[in-house]
């Protein structure tokens, strides 16, 4: 055990406070990227976009996680873990700027990019919250503890989409052929009014961000990066622990499944033959979905403090699969609530295997949370890949994808999950 885990109980008292600081994080970053499930369909309608092509807003956020996670968890374990949230939180903040400044452009790319400079920020706050909760306490509760505070992040998930169909959604998009019919003043305005409709929540958000970043800089948190370095083995590596790498693999799946499903929910329940709900209104039923992860990981935190998180873990993946599969095979209500149902199940899925796969890892907790956090990666491939699924045989049909990404999750927590 590690000398962190080895003087947690006897400080385990002063941890309250950091933890519930912290939360503020998990909401954050959970409430900006929920975002992206109304960005889709939005700039879908208003680039006119095939699936595939929208999707590339969750290859450019995501994307992200392959490309500074490794880089960030070698730099939180240089500076520690308090400046790299406060690192994290200022490039996100200035990505949330670049966004809110994309909308002058008016060229799909430059969204793209500032998507990624935010994204960028946010997975460092990952790499460093992430481990720095799990040590904040006993080894045995870690992955109940994480599971908490994820129930925050999920709190911001629920809240942005109705966020998100106030402010993103409330000027109407016009098809190619509406826009053909404008006159160049017409077009101008109606222009305008579109950049007006992102322009507000994300310099709002900057702002908060901002803020965020100011005010870590001055509390103070636990220092646990000496205990960290005072444990290493020089002839450990993250390549030495299976379930760690098995873990990665799961991290990869379960996020290409989430985010492919809660980005496709929008334009599934505009389907005819599901509920032909306007983009507006579909936006809402969004927020129950991520509602019902909220939900879960409260139920779910207090849960694996009486069952083992791995069981937990299983069951949940075999009852998406079940969830999923009514959702492909049947029509109207019961596909539209099969498929909101699955946040539910979702809730505990991340931290949990984020917990199991850290576990034992004592000073390689940081570079494995970077590796981690790359596998997030998953939400940057798997989304475009159900979308060029949605573009030959529906919607519908393409929920096929996720299922694939829940049979591994399921393999993870009955077998994969073990240490060597």
């Amino acid at each position: 055990m590690s000398t962190v885990n080895a003087q947690a109980p006897s400080q385990q008292p002063s941890y309250y406070l950091p933890l519930a600081i912290l939360t503020s994080l998990f909401f954050m970053w959970g409430f900006i990227t929920s975002l992206n499930d109304i960005l889709i369909p939005h700039l879908k309608a208003l680039f006119d976009l095939t699936y595939l092509k929208a999707m590339a807003v969750n290859s450019a956020f995501f994307g992200a996680y392959a490309l500074v996670s490794y880089p960030a968890g070698i730099m939180v374990k240089k500076t520690g873990y308090q400046k790299g949230l406060v690192i994290g939180l200022v490039i996100a903040s200035i990505g949330c700027v670049g966004f809110a400044m994309a909308a002058d452009v008016h060229q799909y790319s430059v969204f793209l990019l500032a998507l990624f400079v935010l994204a960028s920020g946010i997975t460092i706050l990952q790499v460093s919250a992430n481990p720095f909760v799990s040590h904040l306490g006993p080894e045995k509760t870690a992955s109940s503890r994480l599971t908490l505070t994820q129930a925050f992040n999920s709190l911001g998930t629920t809240l942005a989409p109705a966020f998100g169909s106030v402010f993103i959604l409330s000027v109407a998009v016009l098809s190619a052929e509406q826009l053909a019919l404008l006159d160049p003043e017409q077009l101008s305005q109606y222009y305008l009014d579109q950049a007006s409709s992102v322009k507000f929540p994300y310099y709002l958000l900057a702002t908060v961000l901002f803020s965020l970043a100011i005010i870590f800089s001055f509390i103070k948190l636990p220092n646990l990066k000496q205990d960290e370095e005072a444990v290493i083995d020089p002839n450990d590596s993250v390549w030495k622990h299976k379930h760690l790498i098995l873990g990665v693999i799961a991290i990869f799946m379960y996020v290409g499944g989430e985010v492919a499903i809660g980005s496709f929910l929008v334009n599934f329940f505009k389907e005819p033959n599901i509920a032909g709900l306007a983009e507006k209104q579909g936006a809402t039923y969004v927020t129950y979905y991520w509602g019902g992860a909220m939900i879960g990981r409260f139920i779910g935190a207090y849960v694996m403090l009486k069952v083992a998180a791995n069981r937990v873990l299983t069951f949940n993946a075999i009852m998406v699969l079940i969830l999923v599969a009514v959702t492909i095979l049947t029509d109207g209500k019961v596909a539209m609530w099969s498929i909101i149902a699955v946040g539910f199940f979702n809730s505990i899925m991340f931290p949990t295997i984020f917990s199991l796969a850290i576990h034992k890892l004592g000073a390689l907790s940081s570079r494995g949370s970077g590796f981690l956090c790359v596998a997030i990666v998953g939400g940057a491939l798997i989304p475009p890949l159900q979308g060029l699924v949605a573009d030959s045989i529906g919607i519908q049909l393409s929920f096929i994808v996720p299922i694939f990404c829940y049979l591994y999750i399921a393999f993870y927590g009955f077998k994969g999950y073990k240490p060597n």
